[in-house]
């Protein structure tokens, strides 16, 4: 494979180290923890990069890991906002990452995954911001 699937694979896998790690940072949209989890998304991209291959691999895998957390931090912190558990929230979205960082092997999907997820995350940003009633509509009082 030539050097452009190469990047591309840094890019998704950055993606994914982004997405997981801002699943992972405590804080939600609070600016020192946002910022801690652009670092370490950042740092964590370059040296995915540095593993399959040069500067330009690890230049993308940084700017990756800049897209994927700031699509997750967003989407995390609303989704407590809204109820969501800690926990719960940090597992599936950090494993939502890894599929992420999967997905990057498969030919020229890495850069797809780079333009996409961001602009999911705008969308579902944009969305309600209500809470989900649930069964309690039900409730008779």
């Amino acid at each position: 494979m030539g050097s452009w699937y190469w990047i591309g694979v840094a890019a998704g896998l950055g993606l994914g180290a982004g997405v997981a790690i801002g699943a992972l940072i405590p804080g939600g949209l609070r600016g020192a923890s946002a910022a801690v989890a652009a670092i370490l998304a950042v740092a964590a991209g370059i040296g995915l990069g540095f593993l399959v291959g040069d500067w330009a691999e690890a230049a993308a895998g940084a700017i990756g890991g800049l897209l994927g957390v700031s699509a997750s931090v967003p989407i995390v912190a609303g989704a407590l906002r809204r109820g969501g558990t800690r926990l719960g929230l940090a597992v599936v979205v950090a494993l939502a990452g890894v599929v992420l960082a999967a997905v990057a092997f498969v030919p020229a999907l890495g850069y797809v995954e780079a333009v996409v997820v961001p602009l999911l995350a705008v969308r579902v940003g944009r969305r309600g911001t209500g809470r989900y009633a649930g069964l309690r509509i039900l409730a008779k009082d």
